[in-house]
């Protein structure tokens, strides 16, 4: 009986997954060669050569997805909690015994090889929220404490990875609210990371010019929280004369302190606009007495909270983040351009892909590439030697495969009878798209470089091995599906 239902487990695995992951990390493989090429060591399967060793991962995650395939799938649900405390000791560990590489500590010297526990947390941290989601009776909006717990066990790690120094590994968990928003989580707070990031964009990058006596960027910024306020009346809240009365209330009073600054009468940006958005909160309260809408507090608190958050930009980016952050966010917003410090790899990243055409150079022509003008290009910037040497077709091709393998996994969610296989596979597609996203955006200069690889192509144990526990831990639980069904 037991040999049967060993092997059930290759029967029901969802092969098409398996042959993607396969033709990802051979395709990995060869970009690293190409990346790392060297015309007086060309052997691909050398192990003195980062493809060689690279080869060499490739063959350790085949045997570790098998071996992960062949433990029983109760293994991983009921001691996910068991696994997530481990890891979180590991990464607490490694901030005090990890030697000091390029700024961070956040790398296990394990002999010849060295290991990033961060990448295992992702798996370890999507099995602890599979859990507790499953957990009997668990639902994330029956209170406070289920979101205090799912938010809980999200931000552990990240806390620990931030004290490593390793920002970019950190905000791939943030990747999980997309999880909790699959869950049932309000919209609102996802509203409110768009605002967010929006004001913060639009605050740093227009300092330059002044309006009303403040910068561009911060009278637009409150433009926009007064354009949120009449869209969550009309949206949210269904108040559509409400909405109605405060559009016409800030077109109004911009319109004449537009007029006034025309005709040379100073207005002082700062105050009016806080005069203009309190009247209209004020006109909100109310009308909440008046027809008692709670919803209507949720938009004064979210207007209350914008405002705040508009006078908190300016501290962050001068206080928090560190001068290289800086740079890198003010190169990625076209602030500064920096081609000989942080701007440089961005810079060259986007030569190398810009050269490749349509078709692209061929297989080891790469010349930005081959002459070693883009660093890290056979880790976090690999994928400027896919532009470069197979052009927008092959590019293309990889994330159409890319695509095709998350809209594969997100199948795979909706078809779990179970909410730990559920939500453990969105949590597989969030680390997937942020990933993907961010780091081919980081590559063509539409993000800020924070540096994370590009699954299964940057080259690294680490990175495979992480992203291998995540699918095959994922084919394993979607296997059970159709082996309990028998």
């Amino acid at each position: 009986m037991e040999q049967e239902k060993s092997g059930s487990v290759f029967r029901y695995v969802d092969w098409f997954t398996v042959v993607l992951y396969i033709i990802l990390v051979m395709a990995g493989m060869v970009s690293i060669y190409a990346a790392s090429y060297d015309f007086d060591h060309a052997n691909m399967l050398s192990f003195a050569e980062f493809s060689g060793k690279q080869f060499r991962w490739i063959g350790l995650s085949l045997l570790l997805g098998l071996v992960i395939l062949l433990i029983d799938v109760r293994v991983y649900e009921n001691y996910a909690y068991v696994i997530y405390g481990g890891l979180l000791i590991l990464l607490l560990i490694t901030i005090f015994i990890a030697p000091d590489t390029k700024g961070s500590h956040s790398w296990l010297i394990l002999g010849p090889m060295s290991l990033q526990p961060a990448e295992f947390g992702k798996f370890a941290t999507a099995l602890c929220l599979a859990k507790l989601f499953s957990s009997y009776n668990f639902v994330l909006n029956a209170s406070r404490k289920n979101y205090m717990l799912a938010l809980l066990i999200i931000f552990l790690p990240v806390v620990l990875i931030l004290a490593q120094n390793e920002t970019g590994s950190a905000l791939v968990y943030l990747s999980l609210f997309f999880v909790l928003y699959r869950e049932g989580m309000s919209g609102l707070v996802l509203l409110a990371a768009v605002c967010a990031v929006t004001f913060f964009v639009v605050a740093v990058k227009f300092t330059g010019s002044l309006l009303l006596g403040i910068p561009v960027g911060q009278a637009v910024v409150f433009i926009m929280i007064m354009l949120l306020i009449v869209a969550m009346l009309a949206i949210y809240c269904k108040e559509f004369e409400a909405a109605r009365n405060v559009f016409l209330w800030f077109v109004g009073t911009v319109g004449i302190a537009t007029i006034l600054e025309l005709f040379g009468v100073p207005v002082p940006g700062t105050i009016f606009f806080i005069a203009v958005i309190m009247v209209a909160l004020v006109y909100c309260v109310l009308l909440m007495f008046k027809s008692r809408a709670r919803k209507l507090i949720i938009t004064v608190c979210a207007a209350i909270t914008s405002v705040v958050f508009l006078f908190s930009v300016n501290y962050a980016f001068t206080s928090i983040l560190q001068p290289h952050q800086q740079m890198r966010i003010k190169v990625a917003l076209g602030m500064e351009e920096d081609l000989r410090g942080a701007g440089y790899n961005v810079n060259q990243s986007k030569i190398a892909i810009g050269s490749g055409g349509l078709l692209g150079k061929g297989f080891l022509n790469g010349t930005q590439t081959k002459l070693k003008y883009v660093p890290e290009q056979h880790t976090d910037f690999i994928f400027c030697t896919v532009g470069e040497e197979e052009g927008f077709v092959g590019a293309s091709a990889v994330i159409l495969l890319f695509l095709i393998l998350i809209l594969r996994v997100i199948h795979i969610a909706e078809r779990q009878p179970t909410i730990f296989g559920r939500v453990y596979a969105y949590c597989v597609a969030s680390y997937f798209i942020f990933h993907i996203a961010i780091n081919i955006g980081m590559v063509i200069g539409l993000c800020p470089v924070i540096g994370i690889p590009l699954p299964f192509f940057s080259y690294g144990g680490s990175s495979l091995w992480g992203f291998t526990f995540l699918l095959f831990i994922l084919l394993r639980i979607d296997a059970s599906r159709r082996e309990r069904s028998f």
